[in-house]
């Protein structure tokens, strides 16, 4: 295939029966060969001149022509699965919904992923080949007219020619994300407010417990104790009296400020190295806070939550420790994905997807264990909902590049690059909601699913406006605009998953 592709494209120079030099001086042009209708989308500020069309194709270049030819059939496997859910629901077949939701998930996110050439964002890369399975003319005002189609520019733009369907966000260019940071911390400039919280612009501090709460990032707080929230609404047995407010309130302050913070803490302390590149300065390499102050933090932290779990064990009546075991299994998760030797963050995919299964199915699991029963649809329906947890770790990863780099990890940014790493992130959050709206409409409970679709809607919408733009710029805006949206879906199933 490959070979007839290469020797057939190479003739087309010689169709006219002439040199096809000597035919680009006269009034009938030469026909171009294959590679130039079905080649890269532009980058003009990568490229320093165009292609040559009398060049040969490379084997990279024949790769991509064929990957681009059949892209739309692996976009059509990939959306197979969503109308076969549908057929099924509607005539009452016997299929599982849950299950039907996984294959809807795993075969659009391989398809999304495969959908795109190593240098196109792949969801465009599909919509870019709508169109290019036909040839246009080779007429000089044609080609005019395609480059002049290519290099207007648009906010958020669809162009259409003969050619190619192109769709893109505007100012989108891998060149322009610059991960950097600067190289001190803004103390007379920086946020006392920031600082309480650990996020970036914090200002220099002093204060001993003040830069502990900062180790702990309570930032990071409200999404394990919204997974908590979301666990006793699933359970259905949450009652509005004294003691079961009491012992939620006490499974919050285990998985948010205990265990959550024990697990920031551990993660600047094994990142201190990248840190002093990224962010040097944070608490640790701007040597704010002594390593054994840093240590007793952790055990500290470690057991206190540690302590709370068997307390809600007992509390509950369980006979089972099942609550201590989640907060055990939790920790270690946590441990092992920050420390050496198998320091799960190295990886992108299975870093990022531990992250999201620790900030969703994790307090998910222990609201519902302490207030109910955890069923095995349960587990599977919150693992898949934290392949969107990925999609969020991956935000975080953009503003890390440089320092994951010089250390060796291969954060999907660094592995993949900065724009595909963006429309993956996007893909993982936006097709893991779709396929979960799939389930809840076909277990019976289409309102739920109208539901977390209309607060899908508003998260693509924050993805263009932010996201897609600047990862890094735009990093604190989108987290702020869409991630609310994204927590109250995880509420709506929850409350369906009860009834």
């Amino acid at each position: 295939m490959k070979l007839w592709l290469f020797k057939s494209t190479n003739a087309l120079r010689l169709r006219r029966g002439r040199d096809p030099r000597a035919a680009t001086s006269s009034a009938d042009p030469p026909l171009e060969p294959i590679a130039t209708f079905l080649s890269e989308p532009d980058r003009s500020a990568n490229r320093a001149r165009p292609r040559d069309p009398l060049r040969p194709l490379s084997e990279r270049e024949m790769l991509n022509t064929v990957d681009k030819l059949s892209s739309p059939v692996r976009a059509a496997i990939g959306f197979a699965p969503l109308f076969w859910l549908l057929l099924s629901c509607r005539k009452n077949l016997p299929r599982s919904p849950l299950i039907s939701a996984v294959v809807v998930f795993f075969v659009s996110f391989s398809s999304f992923l495969l959908g795109g050439s190593p240098a196109a964002p792949p969801m465009a890369s599909v919509l870019n080949t709508v169109a290019a399975v036909a040839f246009p003319g080779a007429s000089a005002a044609g080609a005019r007219a395609r480059a002049r189609a290519r290099l207007s520019p648009a906010p958020i733009s669809v162009s259409f020619t003969r050619r190619r369907l192109t769709v893109r966000a505007a100012e989108t260019d891998t060149n322009e994300v610059n991960p950097q940071v600067p190289d001190k911390a803004p103390a007379k400039t920086g946020s006392s407010f920031n600082q309480l919280l650990g996020i970036k612009g914090a200002s220099q501090e002093t204060n001993k417990w003040k830069i502990r709460l900062q180790l702990t990032k309570p930032v990071t707080w409200p999404p394990l104790v919204w997974g908590v929230v979301c666990g006793a609404a699933a359970s259905g047995n949450f009652h509005w009296n004294l003691e079961d407010v009491a012992k939620s309130i006490v499974c919050m302050m285990m998985a948010g400020p205990c265990l959550t913070g024990y697990t920031q803490t551990i993660n600047d302390w094994y990142d201190r190295e990248i840190d002093a590149i990224n962010e040097p300065y944070r608490p640790i390499p701007s040597g704010a806070i002594s390593e054994s102050e840093v240590i007793t933090q952790i055990w500290v932290l470690l057991l206190a939550g540690l302590g709370l779990a068997g307390i809600l064990d007992v509390w509950a009546g369980h006979d089972f420790p099942i609550v201590f075991y989640l907060a055990v299994g939790g920790s270690l998760l946590s441990y092992i994905y920050s420390a050496p030797p198998l320091k799960l963050k190295q990886n992108g995919w299975i870093g990022n997807f531990a992250l999201g299964a620790s900030y969703i199915s994790l307090p998910w699991w222990a609201g519902q264990a302490l207030f109910g029963t955890l069923t095995p649809d349960i587990v599977v329906l919150t693992l898949l909902y934290s392949i969107a947890g990925l999609g969020i770790a991956i935000v975080n990863d953009f503003k890390s590049v440089e320092g994951d780099r010089a250390m060796g990890l291969q954060s999907l940014p660094v592995a993949f690059g900065a724009e595909t790493a963006k429309w993956i992130c996007v893909g993982a959050i936006d097709i893991t909601q779709l396929s979960v709206a799939g389930y809840l409409l076909g277990a019976g409970k289409p309102l739920y699913a109208l539901a977390l679709l209309a607060l899908i809607a508003p998260q693509v919408v924050f993805q263009f406006q932010y996201f897609l733009k600047d990862p890094v710029k735009y990093d604190v805006k989108y987290q702020a605009s869409a991630q609310p949206f994204l927590v109250l879906g995880l509420l709506v199933t929850a409350l369906a998953t009860s009834h």
